[in-house]
């Protein structure tokens, strides 16, 4: 299976409001820029990439996980990381049942996190 195809699998099989987080994160990312690449990684994660590696979302017991590889180098202007801020390179946005994924908010951040991948690309 292609890597696209095993993340439409975790998305089936994550039958419950996750699973809806978890198409919505993705069509996001996607959306976000024509570049980025979606691979299955790690014995089951789903990781989006351009330079190098921007996010991983996974779904986890009473939570869906977005963690921003270099989040800690962002300004996250609207504070959505809400998890791993003690880390001095991951961030995390942890989405519980009920939280609204406010796309705007969102769309700005992986934005930023794609002009970060560009410019650490530019120095190489």
């Amino acid at each position: 299976m292609s890597p696209s195809q095993q993340i439409d699998k975790l998305i089936r099989e994550t039958a419950d409001w996750r699973g809806d987080v978890l198409a919505k994160l993705r069509r996001l990312l996607l959306d976000a820029d024509p570049g980025i690449v979606e691979e299955w990684k790690w014995m089951g994660t789903p990781t989006y990439s351009k330079h190098g590696l921007i996010c991983v979302m996974n779904p986890h017991k009473g939570k869906v996980k977005l963690t921003f590889d270099k989040g800690a180098r962002f300004k996250d202007a609207h504070g959505l990381f809400n998890a791993g801020l003690e880390g001095n390179q991951r961030r995390a946005i942890d989405f519980f049942e009920g939280d609204k994924v406010d796309a705007p908010k969102l769309k700005a951040l992986i934005k930023e996190a794609l002009a970060y991948d560009a410019s650490k690309a530019k120095g190489k």
